[in-house]
């Protein structure tokens, strides 16, 4: 394997592997590797699709000049990952007559793999799915562990399965058309790795904030691999977050809770995860579980990375809560969160009071 290149092995009753490196999309040979039919299907948005579909059926029809390769495009945001969009993705796997050998292939970011995923779950009780994830936040998150779903108005991701994919194939070349501000988004999610598990890692994130900001491949590559290395740890651990996977949202309570009191028009996913950790940070302070040196670390880490780190204003600390009084994560009990003692060291709390939340809301 060549030193720019990286995989990940995912283990558990269908393990995987994660390709990592530059020009994955155009290696027809690894693309078609994974195809166990006659029949793929590519699905992606109206942003990536024409930088990238083109390109990635010509490496699969080069290797596999049998292969029948359909498409579908969906508008582009999380705004489009709704039920209606999933019913057009079904009908389209209907329209091409898919079996059940078939491959689907989701091109694009979170919103992308998140519902091209969970289509992939229901045709057919279940097709093979590969996921070509093309921003930084969904290489390192969305794209593993086989979480996917679709959004509703009362909440992000009420509706979905579990439903690992065969493989992921993260090229790193498709970093170099992100926006900066995606870029960033995904730079969040790298560091929820270092806070919930791994607090050398946060000081080298540290160290490299600058070369990660200017997308320098080499740094980027290896801050994808340390963080799916991470996560395909904890998901070989606990595949259906019964336990220890819940750490990986560190954040995504408050974050989740913005992004719909937003419409889904305000922070994007990474923002808002980004000022979520930093509440849970403060929530853990106010708890006693955590020092405050800790909280000022992170940050300070996420404002180097230019994200943010305190609410937005105008929003009402108790529709918020109101949010999260539906979040997946809340149980029966009441509220549960993931905080922390420390950097590196989370854990889950059930039964959080809702004083606390909503004095951290207020000081936000």
């Amino acid at each position: 394997m060549p030193p720019s290149l990286r995989e990940v092995a995912v283990a558990g009753e269908r393990p995987y592997t994660i390709h990592i490196g530059p020009a994955l999309l155009d290696d027809g040979a690894l693309l078609a590797r994974h195809v166990r039919g006659g029949e793929a299907m590519l699905v992606s948005d109206r942003h990536v699709a024409p930088l990238y579909a083109d390109r990635v059926a010509a490496a699969l029809q080069a290797a596999r000049p049998d292969l029948r390769v359909h498409r579908h495009v969906l508008p582009a945001g999380e705004s489009a990952k709704t039920l209606a969009h999933f019913t057009q993705v079904i009908d389209a796997m209907a329209q091409a007559r898919l079996r059940r050998d078939a491959t689907l292939f989701a091109l694009g970011g979170g919103v992308i793999g998140d519902l091209a995923g969970f289509a992939a779950a229901c045709w057919m009780r279940g097709i093979d799915c590969v996921q070509l994830p093309t921003t930084l936040l969904a290489m390192v998150d969305s794209s593993v562990g086989g979480k996917t779903a679709v959004d509703l108005p009362q909440g992000k991701n009420l509706v979905g399965a579990f439903h690992p994919p065969r493989a992921v194939i993260a090229d790193t070349g498709a970093l170099r058309t992100l926006p900066a501000r995606e870029l960033r988004a995904g730079l969040a999610e790298v560091v929820k790795y270092g806070a919930i598990a791994d607090a050398p890692f946060l000081d080298w994130l540290d160290a490299q904030a600058p070369a990660l900001l200017a997308m320098d491949e080499a740094v980027l590559t290896e801050a994808v691999a340390r963080s799916c290395a991470h996560k395909a740890a904890i998901v070989a651990r606990d595949p259906f977050e019964h336990g220890e996977r819940a750490l990986l949202n560190l954040g995504h309570t408050f974050g989740h809770a913005i992004e719909t009191e937003q419409g889904y028009d305000g922070l994007n996913h990474g923002e808002a995860v980004a000022v979520g950790m930093v509440l849970a940070a403060r929530l853990s302070e106010a708890l006693g579980l955590a020092p405050a040196d800790d909280t000022a670390r992170l940050s300070a880490l996420l404002s180097r990375l230019d994200l943010p780190v305190a609410l937005p204003a105008g929003l009402d600390p108790e529709r918020l809560l109101a949010h999260m009084r539906l979040d997946k994560k809340a149980q029966a009990g009441g509220l549960r969160f993931i905080v922390w003692s420390g950097a590196g060291r989370a854990q889950v709390l059930a039964d959080v009071p809702e004083s606390a939340v909503i004095g951290v809301l207020r000081t936000g």
